[in-house]
């Protein structure tokens, strides 16, 4: 531990042997560069006059018109300055042409070391955009995030004053930069050989700079016979370093697992590399990318032997011979544990050899490259060049992220055939266009969007059409005729009037193009010199990597197209534009609020946190809701022959990590976990000096001896407290110290030391000593967070909090009442940025937030009033790739972040909630449940010290006790209150009754939408100038109950006027199956659950969840199952929902139109399907017209009974369970204890009986009067539903109380 918090002090030494080299390291890099240029160093790309020429363009100058102006005509123009030599530049500054109305209010800096290739500079947000003037006298300055060695910059104007024109004054800040430069020609190396044999280093720093337009090749290398080795190498455009110590196993080794860092690599540009490592610690640093890692192997130095070679691996004994690619490109000031490795080498020092032609100055890179902008607009037309033969050639090189694109289009000779070459789904597809509609095709390549560059030759002779990919095999057309091409080639896209066939245009990248054998200068092109244009960038290749770094969260997949990326949240337990959401409840009391019952589930204890989902029991059979986590010594545990220094350990591994338990246990009211321990001649203490004999860890591994019923830290038991020891002497029985057998069992409940982590025994080794323990599961109720509230009754009180860690992603959610009309919620501020939601009306909540891109602002307009004193749920959320607003079951609204926008929200004031740092707008009423993060705020322990604010909430709706069931919503009334089961499949006062029909043959009941229907994402007005690709929130949420004995039959149909339906069918063996059609042209997905015959007669409960891809099913309360949709389509136009047989079934495979018409024959219950309860509809509004009833429908209770008699037989296997295990733990204690036992059962056997004849008794009354009962108290809410039934639950959770 030591020797790592001493790394960072080692590694800061140790750079500071070759600090004199880079001026990165220099305190005052700040000085002006540009004031002192002569007129030569400065270019532009065109002049109003020679008094607004480019020269005229320094800062705080009047020379000539007091600035740089273009032309008007000037379609690129730029400004060009170059610094003579190589600078390192920190920061730039503008203004705007002197007392003029000419300035530029944004523009782009590109960079470049020669003045050909260009490279965009970009911000740490990968913004690229620079904030410019806003008059023509101020200086705006931009410190730049990452400083950048450049001899060349280019300030290209974006937006100027629309009242005026462009006007531009520079300044360019930085310093020298001392450079040392060696050139690799893919064919040599520079060898780094040592005094002696080996070198043997606890730590290393070595750090370079390095360009290449190669994606493969050895950058260094190093390796002893012990087996350490260092590799680091470009492949794929990416940096790998192989880095192992002392493990022989691994050296000729193909399981060789590298780091891999950085992107887009062979871009011809400089990027520094620093590997430092201090024993096996290491950080990888590429560009402003640093990846920490542990290295491999043994060791703790690494030994090399003879030499480290720099550009490639050279075979010993044989020069110019290499093991690998080697590096085709430039080094810059390469440094070994501080030795200038290129100084040594042109200083020609005995350390250096070289292998190859390694000169000392960087070769000009090749021709420029050039950028295709627009996927819809872009296209370069060039002509053909004169062939010496028959039929043309084509050659090129590409790079890009989309999957499809036109490459090239010819017309050709004979008329009218064309030649179009695109990117389809990743290949790369020639067409022959033919006259008529014939056509020839051929495709080869894969993968080409892969954002690398690849090589694409076309050839056009002896009777057939050529295409070559990379070094892949040919393709071929065959031909009649030679062909010949006519007119211009188009590349990248065409323009409309010119091109037969519609394709989308190319973006990305182009560079080497050769029409004919001879090459296409663009530098012609850009000037109007040859061919034409639209939306090109030329001498750059503006490719970025979206994807890096990976802004997914937990674990989502990052891919890319050319203007936006997007996240894959498959499997990962999370929904979202980046994987943000957890689609799992915090609680087993948030599963029991909407509906569910006793079983298994995957709980998500800290929401959008980083802890993840955890699978936990949750018992909801009890008046309370426990959650059970289990671990792995469930049987009772037999300890003999232990002894203080031998003694018996048990380390119990539980199914969650200790970072989850501890949020579970922290989230709870009360946690407990019984420990059971039989003894014979095994005490607990009663040892000479008072030490315990046996004891238990802790959740932190601290040693605790007490076994539950005291405090901690005393050292007794629970018949201690009891007073019923049997040795009164003692406070344990076991410390009687007896030859028969003893009990201590004892219930742990202080949460701060739960869960048990390990038992130790070490009183079993005397002749007849024995014991036998078990420790239960760790068990908790109540979730703390979901009543903790606040009230606020004055408007300048709030309670504060430390500042908002949400930089990249914020979810925020709490329920408020209230009886103002506005009021601010909570508000967090930083410099510029800021973040707040509120109530701006009485039925209007806003949320709001700037990133540096402009206030962003959401609203949600109920056609409700919201200060009602009711309580109403809010969810706002703001990720890099959008923004969204939920209140209550309102619509939607959501808005997409701007593609080339800030990403980073940088606060750093208090968040204020309930009010202002200004104390005005302050809220006046209650805040509950307020999580931010997945972290819940404890709103009542900060109201205690708060004046005008305090703890909890009046009310009879604000209490943790459950008042209203299953989603039922608990309003508060003026003496009381009542529960609105108008969303709830069930009815009754607390909604908690089932809602039951029998069903026939011929039986059916369809619920038709209003209007067609779909899952609404109502987007904001500001979101016209952003991206518009599509994420999918498709989300369906469907419970319900049935019991049958019929097979095959129709349960639950939803379909749509898209062609799209869910089908929920028992097969003819009985077995539940679900069918999901959500691509018509495509084969539905099918998923069975559970292989068993569910058609007997019991009832069965059924829950379906789907988000995205992503389907969870659970069946009664064992059966859980997870599966992924070959679509994330959702269901658009949703028509209608039919419980039973259908009549409209065309669009059926032909298992459902047999289910189908079968119909359904038994008893279905609580039917919900997102926020429709069709079957109480039904009951309800027999009359409305969007209830449709076919054949006979019998109300009923036959799902309360089923579930009774169900509940019935669970409690008496619960009751054998129990007393089983009861059986198993006492089989050694007294004979005593058992008649007491079996008087006990007579007496549980009498009671039972009782209560059998009760609910006989109470059944038969239940059915005479089973209709009235429903008529007047289930369903009196239920019609206002139906004209409100479009409002959607999708992409909330809501618990309504």
């Amino acid at each position: 531990m030591l020797l790592l918090l001493l790394f960072p002090m080692v590694t800061l030494s140790t750079l500071r042997v070759f600090s004199g080299a880079s001026a990165a390291t220099h305190h005052n890099c700040n000085g002006p560069l540009v004031s002192t240029l002569p007129h030569s160093s400065f270019q532009s790309s065109s002049q109003s006059s020679v008094s607004y020429a480019a020269y005229n363009a320094k800062l705080n100058r009047r020379d000539g018109a007091g600035g740089w102006s273009p032309l008007v005509t000037d379609q690129e123009p730029w400004l060009q300055v170059d610094l003579r030599e190589q600078m390192e530049v920190t920061a730039v500054a503008t203004q705007g042409r002197y007392d003029s109305w000419d300035w530029v209010s944004s523009y782009l800096l590109l960079y470049s070391d020669t003045g050909r290739g260009w490279k965009q500079y970009r911000q740490e947000d990968g913004v690229g955009r620079f904030a410019g003037n806003v008059n023509s006298e101020a200086v705006v300055l931009n410190k730049l995030s990452h400083s950048i060695k450049t001899r060349f910059l280019r300030f290209i104007p974006f937006n100027w004053n629309p009242s005026g024109w462009m006007g531009l004054r520079v300044e360019v800040y930085g310093c020298s930069y001392k450079s040392y430069v060696a050139d690799f020609d893919g064919r040599s190396s520079l060898l780094y050989r040592f005094n002696q044999k080996s070198m043997s280093t606890v730590k290393d720093v070595i750090s370079l700079r390095f360009k290449s337009h190669q994606a493969e090749g050895v950058l260094l290398h190093g390796e002893g016979q012990r087996g350490d080795y260092i590799t680091l190498e470009l492949h794929r455009g990416r940096l790998d370093l192989y880095l192992n110590l002392d493990d022989s196993r691994l050296r000729f080794s193909s399981r060789r697992v590298p780091v891999t860092v950085g992107s887009l690599l062979d871009d011809q540009h400089w990027h520094s590399v620093l590997i430092e490592r201090f024993n096996k610690q290491v950080n990888l640093t590429v560009d402003s990318h640093t990846h920490r890692f542990h290295t491999g192997g043994e060791g703790h130095s690494m030994e090399v032997d003879y030499e480290l070679s720099f550009g490639g691996i050279p075979l010993p004994g044989k020069p110019g011979t290499f093991l690998r690619k080697n590096f085709h490109g430039c080094m810059e000031n390469l440094y070994y544990n501080g030795i200038n490795i290129i100084d040594l080498a042109k200083r020609r020092k005995p350390q250096i050899h070289s292998v190859g032609n390694v000169t000392f100055s960087c070769s000009q890179p090749q021709l420029g490259a050039c950028t295709f902008l627009s996927s819809t607009s872009s296209f370069l037309s060039l002509p053909s060049a004169t062939s010496a033969t028959e039929g043309f050639s084509v050659r090129f090189h590409f790079r890009t992220w989309n999957a499809d694109g036109l490459l090239l289009s010819a017309p050709l000779v004979p008329e009218p055939q064309r030649l179009e070459l695109q990117i389809t789904n990743t290949r790369l597809h020639l067409t022959l266009h033919r006259s008529g509609r014939h056509k020839s095709e051929v495709s080869t390549g894969h993968t080409l969007n892969d954002g690398l560059w690849h090589s694409v030759r076309l050839d056009t002779r002896n009777l057939q059409i050529t295409l070559t990919v990379d070094n892949e095999p040919s393709s071929t057309i065959e031909l009649w005729e030679e062909l010949e091409s006519k007119g211009n080639f188009y590349f990248g896209g065409c323009p409309t009037v010119e091109c037969q066939y519609a394709t989308a245009a190319f973006q990305g990248c182009m560079q080497l193009i050769f029409i004919n054998s001879q090459t296409v200068d663009l530098s012609h092109v850009q000037q109007g010199l040859l061919g034409s244009y639209n939306e090109l960038q030329f001498h750059t290749c503006n490719i970025r990597d979206r994807c890096l770094p990976n802004l997914c969260e937990h674990g989502g997949r990052c891919s890319q197209s050319w203007s936006s990326f997007s996240c894959d949240c498959l499997g990962t337990g999370y929904s979202g534009g980046t994987c943000h959401n957890s689609i799992y409840e915090a609680s087993c009391e948030a599963y029991k609020l909407i509906g569910s019952s006793s079983g298994f589930y995957s709980i998500d204890p800290d929401g959008s946190g980083p802890l993840g989902p955890t699978q936990v029991y949750c018992n909801m059979t009890e008046g309370k809701v426990w959650t059970v986590v289990t671990h792995n010594s469930t049987a009772p545990v037999t300890v003999q022959g232990s002894s203080l220094l031998k003694p018996h350990i048990m380390t119990l591994n539980y199914s969650t990590s200790a970072d989850q338990l501890h949020a579970i246990v922290a989230g709870s009211e009360h946690c407990q976990q019984e420990v059971v321990y039989n003894c014979r001649k095994s005490r607990l203490f009663n040892s000479k000096d008072g030490s315990p004999l046996s004891w238990w860890l802790d959740r932190e591994g601290e040693r605790r001896s007490y076994w539950g019923g005291f405090l901690p830290g005393v050292q007794q038991c629970s018949c201690s407290l009891e007073e019923n020891c049997v040795d009164m002497n003692y406070f344990c029985n076991c410390d009687a110290d007896k030859e028969t057998w003893a009990n201590d069992t004892g219930i742990l409940s202080y949460k701060d030391h739960l869960p048990v982590s390990h038992m130790v025994v070490g009183d079993t080794n005397r002749t007849g000593s024995q014991a036998v323990y078990h420790i239960g599961p760790l068990r908790c109720y109540g979730d703390k967070t979901m009543w903790n509230a606040a009230s606020f009754y004055q408007e300048s009180s709030y309670l504060y909090f430390p500042t908002l860690q949400a930089e990249l992603a914020s979810d925020i959610s709490f329920y408020f009442k209230t009886g103002s009309p506005s009021g601010v919620f909570l508000e967090n501020l930083g410099l510029k940025h800021f973040i707040r939601v509120e109530l701006s009306s009485p039925s209007t909540v806003t949320f709001s937030f700037d990133v540096g891109n402009g206030p962003a602002v959401l609203s949600v307009k109920s056609h409700l009033p919201l200060n009602d004193r009711q309580w109403h749920y809010v969810r706002a959320e703001r990720n890099v790739k959008e923004a969204s607003l939920q209140v209550d079951e309102l619509p939607l609204r959501f808005m997409e972040a701007p593609a080339e926008g800030y990403l980073r929200l940088r606060l750093s004031s208090q968040l204020f909630v309930g009010g202002t740092a200004s104390q005005q707008r302050g809220f006046l009423g209650c805040i509950r449940t307020l999580t931010i993060n997945g972290v819940s705020f404890d709103l009542e322990e900060r109201a205690k010290m708060t004046p005008g604010v305090s703890s909890g909430c009046p009310g009879y709706c604000s209490g943790s006790s459950s008042l209203c069931h299953n989603r039922g919503r608990c309003i508060e009334k003026s003496s009381g209150y009542v529960c609105d089961c108008s969303q709830s499949a069930y009815g009754g006062t607390a909604c908690d009754q089932e809602v039951s029909v029998s069903f026939d043959r011929e039986s059916s009941v369809t619920y038709t939408f209003q209007e067609p229907f779909s899952v609404m994402q109502n987007r904001n007005s500001q979101a016209s100038s952003v991206s518009t690709e599509s994420i999918s929130r498709a989300r369906e949420d469907v419970a319900f109950s049935f019991s049958t004995t019929q097979s095959p039959a129709m349960l639950l149909t939803v379909s749509t006027f898209s062609q799209q339906y869910i089908a929920v069918i028992l097969a003819k063996n009985g077995s539940l199956q679900i069918w999901y059609q959500l691509k018509t042209n495509k084969n539905p997905d099918v998923f069975s659950p559970s292989s068993s015959n569910m058609a007997d007669g019991r009832l069965h409960r059924i829950r379906l969840h789907r988000v995205s891809r992503n389907v969870y099913i659970q069946i009664d309360q064992d059966i859980h199952r997870k599966y992924t949709l070959s679509s994330d389509a959702e269901l658009l136009l949703i028509r209608s929902l039919t419980l039973g047989k259908v009549i409209r079934r065309e669009n059926f495979h032909e298992e459902v139109i047999q289910a189908a018409a079968k119909g359904f024959i038994g008893c279905l219950s609580s039917v919900q399907f997102n926020h429709v309860a069709p079957l109480k509809a039904a009951l309800t509004n027999r009359g409305s017209s969007l209830i449709t009833i076919r054949g006979p429908l019998v109300e009923s209770n036959c799902g309360a009974l089923s579930d009774s008699a169900s509940h019935t037989m669970k409690d008496q296997a619960v009751t054998a369970t129990k007393e089983k295990e009861q059986h198993d733990n006492d089989t050694q204690k007294d004979f005593a204890v058992i008649a007491g036992v079996v008087t006990a059962v007579v007496f549980i056997a009498v009671c039972a009986l009782a209560v059998i004849t009760r609910l006989l008794y109470q059944h038969r009354r239940a059915q005479r009067s089973i209709k009235e009962e429903h008529r007047h108290s289930m369903y009196t809410d239920y019609r206002t539903e139906m004209h409100i039934h479009n409002s959607v639950r999708d992409n909330m959770k809501e618990y309504y109380i």
